[in-house]
């Protein structure tokens, strides 16, 4: 269970960051208190997540899973270039995720 708060948490802080630019630098009330209501879901699951996850466990997915998804995100709907380096580091990045949770299980 606390994988799945995990998870939706991520979802929730994905969606917040997603809606960044559209708060136009939180002068839009609508984006903005749905962008807030995001990141204050995601901090709440994660604060339940981390009762059984280990907590470097569970940023490691947070941090790399939402970075690999707010890339795509970026590419596929706000037109933001996807080059070789960029896609060399999110490479990088899923590696460290696998490795730290690979190193949590012993």
């Amino acid at each position: 269970m606390a994988y799945v708060l995990l998870g939706i948490a991520i979802a929730a802080e994905v969606t917040a960051t997603s809606l960044l630019k559209a708060t136009a630098g939180f002068t839009r009330l609508w984006p903005t208190l749905a962008c807030l209501g995001g990141y204050g879901l995601a901090f709440v699951l994660l604060a339940q997540a981390v009762k059984q996850i280990p907590v470097g466990v569970a940023y490691a997915l947070w941090s790399g899973l939402g970075t690999a998804t707010i890339v795509a995100i970026g590419a596929v709907f706000l037109g933001e270039p996807v080059g070789a380096v960029k896609l060399v580091g999110i490479a990088l990045i899923i590696a460290g995720v696998v490795i730290v949770n690979l190193n949590g299980i012993h």
